[in-house]
């Protein structure tokens, strides 16, 4: 991001006030906050108890051009796809989509941002995919990774990312851990190396649970980063990094912000980031970001700033009974204005940092309190 002492000083002048509109765009790009929304965040959004969406307009567009479009029309510069959008029932590329998407894209101003590799809708991977105990089963999981990587650098992404959805367990002694954890380190060398190849960054998303009633192979942040380790270990490079999912850290009640400075300190990159809204040790609700607490939220957006961060904030969102269009424009305004909050406390930096080397609570709230309330 663009942070200098000429930016920051236009937080009481130019950029004053709330943000809204014309404004948030040119904040973002003052600042080089590069913001996303996945394709998916502009869907009908069906669940468990209304399987075919809830979106009633007879009119509305659920193909991936009318995802795009929407993503477009709420302002959001990036967007982020699962590679499954491009392949057919046999998991099969599709040339044609895959070259026509990419046309759509530079035409509705946007930026392929990452290539989520999906592994958990197909009931082939039930019982698991890449960490499955039928070996054939592996091999095809690791082919539609593979493949995902070839299609990410084609549609134009900068990373390609696993989230591990059905891999993992659901009972005490279902799973052997330790075999699980061997075979999910192996399919991501795997898949790190052919990311490589091509250009790209690839991550790792972990999430407690959900679809996994128990948990999944990567259930932290933390395990992700370990993982990170072992695959840059065994492939020599530094090319896997971990996604940080801000509802999935709020599912286990950690503190998003203070997995920025451990993955920093470990060197484990951050290739991407997913933003929303999610109650604590609650399931992944995927509400609009900057709609819960935000002195969280903007802790976790000074990290960013504190650490470096040069990758996309992207949408992860289903916001079920709201108008997408509209869902995905609150959250980018709502997460301008949390990051300009964060901005405005990493402005006054030393100031917290002498407080913070007090160890006193009342100290740094004080730093703060007028930037938060």
């Amino acid at each position: 991001m663009d942070v200098t002492k000429k930016t920051l000083a236009k937080l009481n002048t130019v950029y004053k006030g709330y943000l809204e509109g014309a404004k948030v765009d040119r904040f973002f790009k003052d600042f080089g906050v590069k913001f996303a929304a996945g394709h998916w965040a502009a869907g009908p959004f069906a669940d468990r108890f209304a399987t075919g969406g809830y979106t009633d307009d007879p009119k509305f567009d659920d193909s991936i051009f009318g995802q795009i479009k929407r993503v477009a029309a709420a302002g959001v510069r990036g967007i982020e796809f699962h590679e499954s959008v491009f392949t057919d029932k046999r998991f099969r590329k599709i040339p044609a989509l895959v070259k026509k998407v990419r046309q759509v894209v530079r035409r509705a101003g946007l930026v392929a941002t990452n290539m989520n590799i999906n592994l958990w809708t197909h009931p082939k991977w039930k019982l698991g995919s890449v960490t499955s105990g039928d070996a054939d089963i592996r091999k095809a999981a690791l082919a539609v990774a593979l493949q995902a990587a070839d299609i990410a650098a084609e549609v134009g992404c900068s990373s390609v990312a696993l989230w591990p959805g059905s891999d993992g367990w659901d009972y005490n002694f279902q799973a052997n851990y330790g075999l699980l954890l061997d075979r999910y380190i192996d399919a991501c060398a795997a898949i790190s190396r052919r990311a490589a190849d091509k250009g790209l960054m690839f991550g790792t998303e972990a999430k407690l649970h959900e679809p996994r009633e128990g948990n999944m192979v990567v259930a932290t942040s933390q395990k992700a980063m370990l993982i990170a380790q072992e695959v840059n270990r065994i492939t020599g490079t530094a090319n896997m990094g971990i996604c940080i999912d801000y509802g999935h850290e709020q599912m286990y009640g950690y503190e998003p912000a203070d997995n920025l400075y451990l993955a920093k300190r470990m060197g484990v990159p951050v290739a991407n980031f997913h933003v929303n809204t999610a109650k604590l040790h609650s399931n992944d609700e995927d509400r609009v970001a900057g709609a819960g607490d935000n002195w969280r939220m903007a802790d976790f957006c000074y990290a960013a700033v504190d650490t470096g961060y040069e990758g996309w904030f992207g949408e992860d969102q289903f916001t079920y009974r709201m108008e997408p269009v509209k869902a995905m424009s609150l959250s980018r305004e709502l997460f301008a204005n949390v990051m300009k909050k964060a901005l405005m406390i990493y402005r006054r930096r030393a100031a917290l940092r002498r407080a913070q080397a007090t160890g006193d609570a009342g100290r740094t709230i004080d730093v703060v309190k007028k930037i938060l309330t």
